[in-house]
């Protein structure tokens, strides 16, 4: 197929956002803005579900294969698409259109500007999944960054610039070691293209080095405990559809990145340092637990409840077994549903009530049962309950730990056990209990929006739940892939 699929499936939301940008900023035409930036992101996300139908399963290699030479003897724009990256591109493209829907409720000011922001962020996340050159990649995987950064910075809540200073500056400083490494593989291999890099490996004396660098990054990125406490503070102040990319993508690019590249490019080093990521994921998923136990802000605690979530990701990861990393995978997948709706489920109240504290509420059940029906889902999703996509996740990674390690995965399972406690605690206390506040009682259920919006994360978090297959099949034989190369390049060391 000669149809550049991959570079339509980036650049259509940029186009989007600079048709909006020539657009007049009024009040008047903010029907016409949401309704181009719903169409351009809907058009992507059938351009992604073709990709995916056209996708071969059964072969390793990637497909849909773009080259060219961009800076003369250096740098070549190379995209393509393996197992592992089209769930996350239709992940992208199918979280997008939700946000947009969403911000019929919350964003009263510069609408078009946050749409432009939106579909922006869209285009390079992709380019992100997508990427098969080292600098390409990294190009991508910053420049999300600014987007981001100006979502919370205009139109979070009272302690954005904050928050917004604080996301930027912990995901930059780690990233700046990043792009030390690559230029150092270039150095030492000659090429940056990651295909290539896979063939020739990279000399083992390097590896530690290297590897420590990306991980800087994403390890900042994950979030992976320490470096987490920009989390919260982003989620707390960033409006709702920032918190949805934030969580259901972004969170995803590090994961995704450990993947194709901690495992990918540095085998020996992924060996020798597979100890300090069970000892951080561990700590991630009990400590952050345990924390979320006792906040107050519902924002807060399901950004602890996505620190500890990808805590069993890395875990899975770096077991190198098939079962780890495709539940790793799947995990991923579940939480950029889950944690969507979840972050969804707090705005809905946030708009009638204006405020996140669970102490406000209590009782809601009588008064929006809708809405409690389906928070109530997405909680039992949260914690893993099966059935839900996200008990796939958790149940293969488990196994996965097992078989590698069984006191790590003992101390993991704690994590699952206090994941119900967590997510219930937060069920109870807002849907059940007496109506203690009366201003409760002027609150309406979902409304058309807020309803497609959620059941539109339902119907695969239940479906995948119940019937993986999908997910399995089209990762299956490019995770084993993976895994042979990877413990080749150990055999030959």
């Amino acid at each position: 197929m000669n149809f550049p699929i991959l570079s339509s499936l980036i650049l259509l939301p940029t186009i989007g956002a600079l048709f909006l940008f020539f657009t007049k900023n009024k009040e008047k035409s903010n029907l016409t803005t949401k309704y181009v930036s719903l169409f351009t992101s809907i058009v992507n996300f059938l351009i992604s579900i073709y990709l995916w139908f056209s996708f071969d399963q059964s072969i390793s290699s990637f497909q849909f294969i773009e080259e060219r030479e961009w800076i003369n003897g250096f740098i070549n724009y190379k995209i393509g698409v393996d197992g592992i990256s089209i769930l996350f591109i239709i992940l992208t493209t199918f979280i997008t259109p939700l946000c947009i829907i969403s911000v019929n409720n919350t964003i009263k000011t510069r609408l078009r500007d946050f749409l432009i922001a939106i579909l922006i962020m869209e285009s390079f996340m992709i380019g992100v999944f997508c990427s098969l050159d080292l600098v390409v990649f990294y190009l991508f995987f910053e420049a999300g960054l600014i987007p981001m950064f100006l979502i919370i910075g205009i139109w979070g809540g009272p302690k954005r610039v904050y928050s917004a200073f604080k996301f930027f500056l912990y995901t930059l400083l780690g990233s700046v070691l990043m792009l030390v490494a690559i230029i150092s593989i270039y150095w030492i291999s000659g090429t940056t293209d990651v295909t290539k890099l896979y063939e020739i490996g990279i000399d083992p004396k390097y590896q530690n080095l290297l590897w420590l660098a990306f991980f800087s990054s994403f390890a900042v990125k994950t979030p992976m405990w320490p470096v987490h406490t920009w989390l919260p503070d982003a989620h707390v102040e960033a409006p709702t559809a920032g918190s949805v990319l934030l969580a259901a993508i972004l969170l995803k690019m590090a994961g995704y990145g450990f993947i194709r590249f901690s495992l990918g490019l540095f085998p020996i080093a992924s060996e020798i340092f597979t100890p300090l990521i069970y000892t951080l994921s561990v700590i991630a998923i009990v400590f952050t637990s345990l924390i979320a136990l006792m906040q107050e802000d519902m924002k807060k605690l399901i950004a602890y409840s996505s620190v500890a979530h990808m805590g069993f990701v890395t875990l899975g990861i770096f077991t190198i077994q098939q079962q780890g990393i495709e539940g790793s995978i799947i995990q991923m997948i579940s939480h950029g549903l889950v944690s969507a709706a979840l972050f969804l489920c707090v705005g809905v109240v946030y708009d009638r009530m204006h405020s996140r504290l669970i102490s406000s509420y209590g009782g809601v059940v009588t008064i929006i049962p809708k809405y409690s029906i389906l928070f109530m889902l997405f909680t039992l999703a949260a914690l893993g309950l099966p059935g839900t996509s996200g008990f796939i996740g958790e149940f293969l990674i488990l196994m996965g730990v097992f078989k590698d390690n069984f006191l790590v995965a003992v101390i993991a399972s704690l994590g699952v056990i206090l994941g119900a406690a967590y997510m219930l605690w937060l069920y109870k206390r807002v849907v059940f209990g007496k109506l203690i506040n009366t201003d409760l009682t002027k609150m309406v259920d979902l409304n058309k929006s807020e309803y497609f919006i959620l059941i539109c994360l339902a119907v695969p978090t239940l479906f995948f739940g119940f019937y993986p297959d999908p997910l399995i099949n089209t990762i299956e034989v490019s995770v084993n892939d993976l895994i042979n190369m990877y413990n080749a390049n150990l055999t030959n060391k």
